[in-house]
């Protein structure tokens, strides 16, 4: 019996009262605005270089001019916030390696915590672009090194994030983040990832913006300024020795949290900005590179990377110059900033559409106990937030995205779908329509 036949057979529960868009995160997705983006990486450039290893005291120019503008840019958004969000440089004097750094150096990471309104949901969201930039050579820390799209287009969404989401009252919380130290081997990204393990902070997801604002690709000039690539994880890095043996008997090898977090992205993203595909990339990273999510996949928590299409190598890593008649360098006037915004609109609905949700069913589980051709899933209510109903999720198991959602206000239910062929999934969804990530069901006992 084909898979739509099938689906006719499961009880069919009326979800009319959920809305299909919430008009609250609408309106947070208009308000992205090109101009601001615009005159946030404009105000990155003049720093002359943000390289980690340059000056922090001066004034005008280096790495410290640039992370006290951005902590002042937070500043000016707190005062929205009703008092909710809190700003600081997380800093910490590091030792030379060898390697990247050369002399003790401070390193400061500039964060925004605005707290969620529910003082029992923990849940913490976290986007994030690094502050540093550089140019050929990867110690040279006085040559111009202008960093528009590496990574002043991350770091422009989180500054423009936290604008649009100031105002914001949801139950659970979420850090702007502007890291330090990216191209000198993730140091700042670590530093938090590591704070936040130690601390036991309960991290749900991180959006890792790294290079959004390039829509042209070097060697050919091909344009594509309406895909935002996703990278995840599918094998958790953390404890993957201890997890590998149950992932392999369950089948779960392309079920991460990380990839359900990056599958998430995609319904969000497209269901709220127009004119844009988000395409999953079934990596951690780009081809043997890293990025600063994977300090925090290292620590265990769901994170992935968000990039544009096409990477120009002609505007990344390259001194400021011209040889006949080409421009090289990484500067303002190679980033299509509508293609930047529509990004950036992409982290805003899937913030907020996380921020808004009810947490994830808990004690999520599937009946083994009989040998049947049908599936029992079970679950209990979420920790916080109310919960309108959950959705079922099913797909088939060499199906890359979830097929079909099944609304239910019950906290079980029978699918006459066999375990053998699909692999399924639940997840909270509330009143305005907002759903949290989904959970892969463990074994009942």
């Amino acid at each position: 019996m084909k898979y739509s036949v099938l689906l006719l057979l499961i009880p069919f529960i009326g979800f009319s009262q959920i809305p299909e868009k919430d008009g609250e995160i609408k309106k947070y997705v208009s308000e992205v605005n090109s101009d601001s983006l615009k005159s946030y990486i404009n105000s990155l450039v003049s720093f002359n270089t943000r390289h980690t290893l340059s000056k922090i005291n001066d004034p005008e120019n280096g790495i410290g001019a640039a992370r006290t503008w951005v902590l002042s840019k937070f500043k000016e958004f707190a005062k929205n916030s009703g008092g909710r969000m809190e700003v600081y440089l997380q800093q910490q004097d590091i030792q030379p390696d060898g390697k990247r750094v050369d002399q003790v150096t401070n390193l400061g990471n500039v964060c925004a915590f605005l707290r969620g309104t529910d003082p029992g949901d923990k849940r913490v969201f976290l986007i994030s672009g690094h502050l540093d930039s550089r140019v050929t050579d990867v110690m040279n820390r006085t040559s111009f090194a202008p960093g528009a799209n590496d990574d002043g287009s991350g770091v422009s969404a989180v500054i423009e994030g936290a604008r649009v989401l100031s105002r914001s009252q949801f139950p659970a919380s979420v850090i702007f983040v502007a890291f330090s130290g990216e191209e000198q081997s993730l140091l700042g990204s670590k530093l938090l990832a590591e704070k936040m393990k130690k601390e036991n902070v309960q991290l749900e997801a991180v959006l890792n913006n790294d290079m959004i604002g390039n829509a042209k690709a070097g060697e050919t000039g091909e344009i594509n300024d309406h895909t935002l690539r996703v990278f995840s994880e599918g094998l958790p890095y953390a404890d993957l020795d201890k997890k590998a043996l149950g992932l392999r008997n369950l089948g779960l090898e392309n079920d991460g949290e990380s990839r359900q977090l990056a599958r998430y992205i995609k319904e969000v993203a497209e269901k709220y900005v127009k004119k844009l595909e988000v395409k999953l990339i079934y990596r951690n990273d780009r081809f043997l590179r890293g990025g600063d999510h994977s300090s925090f996949v290292n620590c265990g928590f769901p994170s992935v990377r968000l990039t544009e299409y096409y990477e120009n190598y002609d505007h990344q890593h390259q001194d400021i110059r011209k040889e006949n008649n080409k421009q090289y360098g990484d500067l303002p006037e190679f980033i299509d900033f509508n293609y930047l915004r529509k990004n950036v609109a992409a982290n805003v609905a899937v913030l907020a559409s996380l921020a808004k949700s009810a947490s994830k069913p808990e004690q999520v589980e599937i009946e083994v106990k009989e040998l049947t051709n049908s599936t029992v899933l079970h679950w209990k209510k979420p920790k916080s937030g109310l919960a309108a109903g959950y959705y079922v999720l099913v797909r088939e198991t060499d199906n890359p995205l979830w097929q079909k959602k099944i609304f239910t206000k019950e906290l079980s239910l029978k699918i006459p779908l066999s375990k053998d062929n699909y692999i399924f999934a639940v997840q909270t969804v509330n009143t305005s329509g907002n759903v949290s990530v989904p959970v892969i069901p463990a074994i009942a006992k």
